[in-house]
């Protein structure tokens, strides 16, 4: 019995060292954490850097370099609107400035096809006048005159939603697109519109005038239709 008892107390005695041992090892690796630890410099020189490299960048421009006359005067950065402080350029700004461009260019197409409408009903006056006599053309003459001045407003207001807003965004896709061909055609038809009112008025002083001042107006209603296709097509 004491022999086993002498091996067993061996035997637990060997146990509690290599326990011992076991918990000593574990407080040994606490020195390999502070190894990784020494990383952390690295680390955080490396986040500086990148830090410092994406400070360097100069941030992209919020207003586009080309823009129309009459958007740089409202809109440009020393255009009114910055002058008074109602938008300042900045990202927000910007943003709000892009929905408003949203709003003026979506009553710019609804002023467009109300234009269009004057347009034709101008195109039926005028046939009518040519052929009227007497107290038909006198009655005619002032419904067309009339009608001219209220295509001349819808017109004109039509152009300004679309002259005034505030410019695109930056990036725009370059290359021939339907915005620009609705552009061209804008210079078109506006050229055709001055030639039309300037005809108009000189035909009360000459009547050969006739012809010419109506084919401005057919060229002004043909561009006019066409730039609204674009869009829509």
């Amino acid at each position: 019995m004491s022999m086993i008892r002498s091996f067993l107390v061996g035997l637990l005695s060997c146990c509690a060292f290599s326990m011992v041992q076991a918990q000593d090892s574990t407080k040994v690796a606490a020195p390999a954490t502070a190894v990784t630890d020494t990383t952390r410099p690295a680390a955080e020189s490396a986040d500086a850097l990148l830090s410092s490299l994406t400070d360097s960048i100069a941030a992209p421009p919020l207003l586009p370099d080309h823009m129309l006359l009459t958007q740089r005067v409202f809109w440009g950065k020393k255009g009114l609107v910055r002058l008074v402080g109602a938008s300042p350029p900045t990202v927000e700004g910007r943003e709000k400035e892009l929905k408003v461009r949203r709003t003026m260019l979506s009553l710019h197409q609804i002023g467009g096809f109300v234009t269009l409408a004057g347009f034709i009903a101008q195109g039926i006056i005028g046939s009518q006048l040519y052929n009227a006599k007497g107290n038909d053309y006198s009655r005619i003459k002032e419904l067309h005159e009339g009608m001219a001045t209220a295509i001349n407003i819808a017109y004109g207001t039509t152009a300004l939603l679309a002259l005034t807003a505030p410019p695109p965004a930056v990036g725009q896709r370059r290359g021939l697109s339907t915005i620009k061909l609705h552009k061209y055609l804008a210079i078109v038809h506006l050229a055709g519109m001055v030639a039309t009112n300037i005809l108009a008025h000189q035909i009360e002083k000459d009547f050969t005038l006739k012809p010419y001042h109506r084919a401005a107006a057919y060229t002004t209603f043909g561009a006019f239709a066409a730039s609204i296709i674009v869009l829509k097509f």
